[in-house]
């Protein structure tokens, strides 16, 4: 991967919807000044027509949280009973 390029992982526990829109978050110029990595956590409430209605965070950098969580909020799930999915992304300035 490039500077300025993450890595999404989103563990698929049994019973996790099906991720069908996946959106990158953007890497902020600041963060890649400052070669910021790391990991976002966050859990996403997916309602039944698969629409992201509200993205928590739950640990991560804070330069790194906003991105993540504009990101999350426009990702589609398949439809089904509203959910909580628990996402990680990974921002990773040196590959």
């Amino acid at each position: 991967m490039s500077v300025g390029q993450t890595q999404n992982q989103q563990p698929a526990p049994e019973g996790a919807r099906h991720l069908v829109v996946k959106v990158a978050p953007e890497y902020l110029e600041s963060a890649k000044r400052l070669r910021l990595g790391g990991t976002v956590k966050v859990v996403a409430v997916v309602g039944p027509d698969g629409k992201v209605k509200r993205v928590q965070t739950v640990g991560g950098s804070p330069l790194l949280v906003q991105a993540a969580e504009r990101a999350v909020a426009q990702w589609k799930y398949a439809p089904g009973k509203d959910s909580e999915e628990r996402v990680q992304l990974h921002f990773n300035p040196l590959d």
